[in-house]
């Protein structure tokens, strides 16, 4: 069960501090968090708010990679006490969870300390910030939190029941808790209170065997839209060699359809899709029978299912060999640059980015013309020794950050005619006998986002999407994404 609940800030501040049970748990224990947390050179621990939007955004980006996601801490009176963490939009969601005791494991919610999976809080604290992205909009972040405390607090008393994950569907939520708007904040302001935000009547999924879906919903024209993305995990050397690469996959849905349609997806090769998982509206026998998926849809956007993408033989090989549809060559140097007398002491960086038509995408029939990479943006942390850079580019943008000593580098769309350069200089630290020029080594590595429509690395397509206990024909609308995933391009 979970304890106690904290959300903070990026420079280590409690925004949202919650008890759900009788035992409070001491803030001590972020305090020990944070001190592991702000260790190593990937972290966010001095970053300011500006850098968190940079880097950040809609992409997560590993701020800090020393914190294991489950963590044994002193509980401040004595004992121990386990933290669940997770980092979403620069806000770190930490759950408090006491160890088990009396030696056994238990999943009742009644009775004393049981042993909770550590996976289930660690998916509940995702659903959280997913849950603060519907009501506070992306990114869900510092300053997103602090403009809705009350909504905040409101959704935590009802996601979560004496320790327990309780609601957690959207549909059951905005019935409960009304989302923040202009008058809803009026109201709010007027009444000095949090009544405006609650709903008085109860919601009708409570009442049903579906309480994902609403009854009675409703739409002027009916349709159903369905992403299949899938995401490319890869570590790059700098000369574009493939050192590591995994590929996971998710569908991602929009219902709009009216009453209550049962529906069955179809796959043209479901031996692709391994180790998945699925939405509670999945009649999960049926896929394990059948390969197929039958479901009721949610109302309105939701993620149906995950997998992970089987690569096997051929497909495998030539994504491990590098045949990845963007190249970034990274050129990082330090030591004396002005020639032999008056020489700085400092660095050097450039970076070429280029798009590459022949790769392991295997792209729709649909799709025309050249190719295109979209949302191309590449995010470089500096090391601590670096005090200020000076950065230029041939295309887009470039963001630097003083505090947190990152640069984001805002491309915007890249085809093979375009090949963006980034160069520029850095001014190191001094010590107290000098600058001195440290080793290439401590460069950390490169993060690259990336998007391509109607294109994907299994091949995977929507075979069929049939509607039933309903009249009425929707319509249909199915397109493939290949996108970045934790994409790394090491500078040695």
């Amino acid at each position: 069960m979970i304890q106690s609940l904290f959300v903070l800030s990026p420079t280590g501040e409690v925004l949202i501090e919650r008890h759900f049970r009788s035992v409070l748990t001491s803030r001590s224990v972020c305090d020990a968090f944070w001190s592991r947390a702000s260790d190593g050179l990937n972290h966010h621990g001095g970053v300011s708010a500006a850098s968190t939007a940079i880097s950040l955004g809609s992409h997560p980006f590993p701020l800090y990679d020393s914190v294991p996601p489950v963590m044994e801490v002193p509980d401040g009176s004595g004992g121990s006490i386990y933290l669940f963490s997770v980092l979403r939009d620069g806000l770190s969601y930490v759950a408090a969870c006491p160890p088990c005791i009396g030696g056994g494991a238990s999943t009742s919610p009644s009775g004393g300390h049981h042993e909770i999976p550590p996976l289930l809080v660690i998916e509940f604290l995702h659903k959280i910030a997913d849950t603060f992205v519907l009501y506070f909009g992306d990114p869900a972040d510092e300053s997103a939190v602090k403009d809705n405390f009350s909504t905040a607090y409101q959704l935590l008393e009802e996601m979560v029941d004496h320790g327990w994950p309780l609601t957690t569907e959207p549909n059951a939520l905005t019935d409960l808790i009304r989302p923040p708007t202009v008058m809803v904040k009026i109201q709010q302001a007027m009444t000095g209170g949090s009544s405006s935000i609650l709903s008085e009547a109860l919601p009708t999924g409570t009442v049903s065997n579906m309480p994902w879906r609403k009854a009675g919903v409703t739409h002027p024209n009916n349709e159903i839209y369905i992403d299949i993305v899938e995401e490319i995990d890869a570590t790059l050397s700098a000369n574009g060699a493939v050192v590591s690469s995994d590929v996971s996959g998710s569908i991602q849905a929009q219902s709009n359809l009216s009453g209550v349609p049962d529906l069955l997806l179809t796959f043209n090769d479901p031996g692709l899709i391994d180790d998945c998982s699925f939405h509670p509206c999945v009649r999960y026998t049926r896929f394990e029978k059948d390969k197929v998926v039958s479901f009721v849809p949610p109302d309105g956007p939701f993620e149906l299912m995950r997998y992970r993408v089987s690569l096997k033989g051929d497909q495998f090989t030539n994504l491990a060999v590098g045949n990845m549809p963007i190249q970034v060559i990274p050129r990082v140097s330090y030591g004396k640059f002005g020639g032999d007398r008056g020489g700085d002491v400092g660095g050097r960086i450039s970076l070429s980015v280029t798009a590459r038509s022949i790769s392991s995408l295997i792209y729709s029939s649909s799709r025309r013309g050249p190719l295109v990479i979209e949302d191309v943006t590449v995010v470089i942390p500096f090391p601590k020794f670096v005090r200020t850079a000076n950065l230029n580019v041939t295309v887009g943008e470039v963001i630097y950050d003083e505090a947190g000593k990152i640069a984001k580098w805002n491309i915007g769309k890249l085809d093979e005619k375009k090949r963006p350069q980034l160069n520029g200089s850095m001014v190191l630290e001094e010590d107290g006998e000098g600058t001195a020029a440290p080793a290439s080594e401590e460069q950390p590595p490169l993060l690259v986002n990336w998007k391509i429509l109607l294109a994907s690395v299994s091949g995977l397509n929507v075979n069929g999407l049939s509607v039933t206990s309903e009249h009425y024909k929707p319509y249909k609308g199915v397109r493939n994404i290949a996108k970045s995933g934790t994409f790394q391009i090491r500078c040695t």
